[in-house]
């Protein structure tokens, strides 16, 4: 009932709803924006700030994935907009800092800072769309979120290596400043989507204790689990294809970007796609559909990185198989795990967003212990098919032990 009224408020016309998706997608995509448009810059921080250039990424997934678990519950009490609010702010504190940050040290901290207020987006976007839409409709607009999100690792990386060309890495992080101040700016016009009704009465014990909850809830986990261990391989990609394309298979820096940007692509139409087929299927149905070709991706990567079959072709069309699954993954398991909690969408939305990014930090530490130094792609190939199989054979845990034919 409560959906229902925020909904006709929301969307008196159309132009509304495009607004208010947009917004909320946009809030999506800064977190790849936030570290995809100053990848070709790091050559240039490395040299200037004389240290390991890479832990500002390691830094801000680490910042991202606690942060959300602190501001998920507080969304839940005090309602969505406040957190938002309070979050761009900090992300454009952090950025400020990182753009006069003089030393390795200093970037490290603003990132930090700056990913307590970046995690905002993604997280209170997917609790703002439950609030407002029921389970096949949020995976609807997830769906579109997934393809505003998708334009940041395709634009940014771009808009970062145009800029550099005339100015120095500092201007980067001024200009994700703006980026957010504008942010700050489009947020103030969005209405709050969680009723007081609807706002948790628990104290700060008791609603951090919904955590406990959300980790006793089997089928709400699986859900999270099958995206987790789905995007320890998209990070063993996003972290590991640069030294296999690039030093291994000797692709130039610029055809890298196109070869990464053709992934981008795929999850774009298959979310596109995905758009219309949650009409048509369940969300159950979708993701064992997308979960086993993703799986069959992962594995067909390891059998041509480890038997070296059809070079770098192997690689792209294997990777390709799996990546563009997200489109679909990564909206139907969101959609589907908030369905099961929509009294705390927040904190659940916290605790997915936290174990989904933060599984990136599984992916590098893997990658710098077992990966070779000329870039070989067999240790990437291992790790996304094994957790690509994992994913899998969760969301069959789903369909075939619980067995719940309304999911």
């Amino acid at each position: 009932m409560v959906s229902s009224v925020i909904d006709r408020i929301l969307k008196p016309k159309e132009t509304d709803s495009i607004f208010f998706i947009s917004v909320l997608g946009f809030l999506m995509a800064i977190t790849s924006l936030s570290t995809d448009i100053y990848l070709p810059a790091m050559p240039d921080m490395r040299q200037d700030l004389s240290g390991d250039a890479e832990l500002t990424i390691t830094g801000f997934l680490l910042g991202f994935s606690f942060a959300q678990l602190i501001w998920g519950p507080i969304s839940d009490s005090i309602g969505r907009k406040k957190p938002l609010l309070l979050g761009l702010i900090l992300f454009i504190l952090g950025s400020i800092g990182c753009a006069l940050s003089q030393s390795i040290l200093q970037i490290v901290i603003f990132r930090v800072i700056q990913a307590f207020g970046a995690c905002v987006g993604p997280m209170l976007s997917r609790a703002m769309v439950r609030d407002v839409f029921g389970r096949t409709k949020a995976a609807e607009k997830l769906s579109t979120l997934m393809i505003l999100m998708a334009i940041a690792p395709i634009i940014g990386p771009w808009i970062g290596g145009q800029l550099i060309k005339f100015t120095s890495w500092h201007s980067i992080f001024w200009l994700l400043s703006v980026i957010g101040l504008l942010m700050l700016i489009a947020i103030l016009k969005l209405p709050e989507t969680l009723s007081n009704s609807n706002k948790s009465k628990d104290t700060v014990k008791g609603t951090f204790a919904k955590y406990k909850q959300l980790l006793g809830n089997t089928t709400f986990m699986r859900y999270t689990l099958c995206v987790t261990f789905y995007y320890v391989g998209v990070y063993a990609f996003v972290t590991g294809s640069p030294a296999v394309y690039i030093s291994y298979f000797n692709i130039s820096p610029e055809y890298y970007s196109y070869l990464f940007a053709v992934n981008i692509l795929g999850i774009m139409s298959l979310s596109f796609l995905n758009r219309f087929l949650v009409k048509l299927y369940s969300l159950n149905k979708l993701l064992i559909i997308a979960t086993t070709i993703a799986m069959l991706g992962g594995v067909l990567l390891f059998i041509v990185s480890r038997f070296e079959i059809l070079g770098i072709y192997g690689i792209l069309i294997s990777v390709f198989c799996f990546m563009a699954m997200n489109g679909i993954v990564a909206a139907c398991t969101t959609a589907a795990a908030l369905d099961k909690v929509p009294h705390m969408a927040g904190a659940a939305s916290a605790l997915l967003g936290s174990l989904q990014y933060g599984s990136g930090i599984l992916s590098s530490v893997l990658l710098a212990l077992f990966a070779s130094k000329n870039g070989d792609p067999i240790t990437m190939g291992s790790i996304i098919a094994f957790f690509s199989i994992l994913a899998a054979l969760t969301m069959y845990s789903i369909q075939f032990v619980k067995k719940d034919k309304h999911l």
